[in-house]
């Protein structure tokens, strides 16, 4: 109740501070009241009664005109997004965030896959084919999985071209119980981003567990964990990319300081570092598994990968922090 009482300062005050607008405001209040109390008496939780009380009251502009209330504020130059802007913003960066997600784990999938398909020709179930057709196919269907994920990453890029504006600093404005709403719907959405980043850092901390599993209880199987962990970490990295999404487009809207210019050009250069690493890492897994038939232990370069990224991502944080 405290945060309609707030949000309700905040209207009223650049508004005229006279006796009409006070009686407005406290008509208001007591309505918006009443709206908050039903919606609890109808079992919506406190965040769903006071983002819909807000929604529904919150915008003034066409009470005060219809009143002839003059406003005392100059505009501004931005644009003003409305709330049907911000909602296609979520529909477009979750749609896009997941066909990004479908591709990374399409391309760790087929690296799973063709080391798969070389340890079944090794095993004898592939005997109707020679060795060159069995890695022929296992990279053919790396190769294509690659295209299909990159097709994705252009198509999502496309998507959000629209929405650069929004990164740009001082190109849009939001009405203030927009802006309320969504402080809400982001404290509200924090519990199922964390939930997210939890199972997926669990899946990252077993999947050399499975592979260290199967080579007790097998030693012969220890592909097949190689192939298990791999698809750990794509389930894991999935998560990573659509859990994080939602909560950057919040951050975006609502210019916080985690997406300032600085952050920004803090995950430019953290970016261009994973754009290397990665690759590299994919190319000595790949030469060192074929070249020298060691799919048994070479899985450790990924691992070693994402601390390289890790160690580099907190370095540069903090000597950034420092300068």
């Amino acid at each position: 109740m405290n945060s309609i009482i707030n949000y309700l300062d905040n209207v009223f005050a650049n508004l005229p501070k006279t006796a009409e607008m006070e009686k407005l405001k406290q008509e208001m209040l007591s309505n918006m009241e009443d709206k908050y109390y039903e919606l609890k008496e109808a079992g919506k939780t406190e965040n769903e009664a006071i983002g819909i009380v807000i929604s529904e009251f919150g915008n003034i502009d066409e009470l005060l005109n219809e009143l002839g209330i003059p406003l005392n504020e100059t505009k501004s130059p931005e644009r003003q997004l409305s709330e049907e802007e911000v909602n296609r913003f979520f529909q477009q960066t979750a749609k896009a965030m997941n066909l990004i997600g479908i591709g990374v784990f399409l391309c760790i999938l087929g690296a799973s896959l063709l080391v798969l398909f070389t340890e079944l020709y090794d095993k004898g179930f592939l005997n109707e084919v020679t060795e060159n057709t069995a890695a022929l196919i296992g990279v053919a269907q790396l190769l294509l999985f690659i295209a299909i994920a990159v097709s994705l990453f252009i198509y999502s890029g496309q998507l959000l071209e629209k929405y650069k504006f929004i990164e740009k600093k001082g190109t849009f404005s939001l009405p203030l119980h927009l802006v309320k709403k969504l402080e809400m719907e982001k404290e509200a959405y924090q519990p199922i981003f964390f939930r997210s980043i939890i199972i997926g850092v669990s899946l990252c901390i077993l999947s050399p567990v499975v592979l260290l599993v199967t080579i007790a209880l097998n030693e012969s199987a220890t592909t097949y964990g190689v192939c298990v962990l791999l698809l750990l970490i794509a389930i894991a990295t999935y998560l990573f990319i659509v859990s994080g999404a939602k909560k950057d487009a919040y951050e975006k809207l609502l210019r916080e300081e985690s997406y300032s210019i600085e952050k920004k050009q803090e995950e430019k250069v953290i970016g261009a570092f994973a754009a290397i690493l990665w690759p590299l890492a994919t190319a000595i897994f790949l030469f060192t598994g074929f070249v020298y038939e060691n799919w048994h232990i070479n899985w450790i370069i990924f691992p070693i990968a994402g601390l390289l990224m890790a160690m580099f991502s907190g370095a540069y944080t903090i000597m950034k922090k420092e300068n």
